[in-house]
């Protein structure tokens, strides 16, 4: 009989069903988000309408929580010691998916394609966050606060050229149909490990870990494990649904 192999050093961490709640109800708010988008665009809802009142800042707070929930992710998955070759996998996922969103926006929307939207913001947030996980709160929290207020004092015609589109210090908002640049959306990043460095010093995560729903409770948290996937096929799913009632269901 082969001896058993010897348990890891640092074992994952156990998934914390409430986090996956919590990223079920951001892409839901995403969804909804979309889908309103999409009724705009074939005429059914009032043209400008997710431009306007409610819906950017909508928008910008779905950015956020996916973002936050990033941060406070990579320290619960490194807060003992960074796992290497988890994160390289991770990161080479999400990061190859920003690709794939890249190219596909590139060969269906023209000129507005995705060169700088979520995807790469939590990618290129997740390799940052890295340099933050052992720094003093204080420090996590002031880096996210000059993040925050960078583009508000630091914007500049210098950093107008496409090569800099990933800073988002220049002039003018390119014209894309998604777009959170490291500043200031490292902000809502650094916060979520703040946070969650502050949460494991109170012990709440170890309590959060024990806890465990009913049926419906995992069935509620099968979105929020299944993310990427799910962010990946909602809009052509939805677009192709409006396209469909358009073309076919309504007079």
């Amino acid at each position: 009989m082969a001896p058993p192999k010897p348990a890891p050093r640092h074992p994952a961490p156990q998934r914390i069903v409430a986090l996956d709640h919590a990223r079920s109800l951001a892409l839901l708010c995403m969804a909804v988000f979309h889908f309103a988008f999409d009724l705009m665009l074939f005429g059914h809802a009032a043209p400008g309408l997710v431009f306007q009142g409610f819906w950017p800042w909508f928008a910008r707070g779905i950015a956020s929580s996916f973002l936050l929930l990033a941060g406070v992710s990579l320290w619960l998955a490194h807060e003992r010691q960074i796992r290497w070759r988890p994160f390289a996998k991770r990161f080479g996922i999400v990061a190859g998916a920003a690709v794939l969103v890249t190219l596909a926006t590139y060969y269906t929307m023209g000129a507005q394609y995705i060169r700088w939207g979520i995807l790469h913001m939590i990618a290129a947030g997740s390799l940052i966050g890295l340099a933050f996980l052992r720094l003093p709160l204080l420090v996590v929290l002031a880096t996210a606060a000059a993040a925050f207020a960078a583009p508000h004092y630091l914007r500049s015609p210098l950093f107008d050229a496409p090569a800099f589109i990933w800073l988002g210090l220049s002039t003018q908002t390119p014209v894309t149909m998604d777009y959170e640049p490291i500043l200031p959306w490292i902000c809502p990043v650094l916060l979520g490990i703040a946070g969650a460095r502050m949460m494991s010093r109170a012990g709440v995560w170890a309590r959060l870990a024990r806890w465990q729903p009913g049926r419906f409770g995992h069935a509620l948290a099968w979105p929020g494990r299944h993310s990427l996937a799910i962010y990946l096929i909602h809009q052509p799913v939805l677009f192709g649904a409006v396209w469909a009632y358009t073309l076919w269901i309504k007079p």
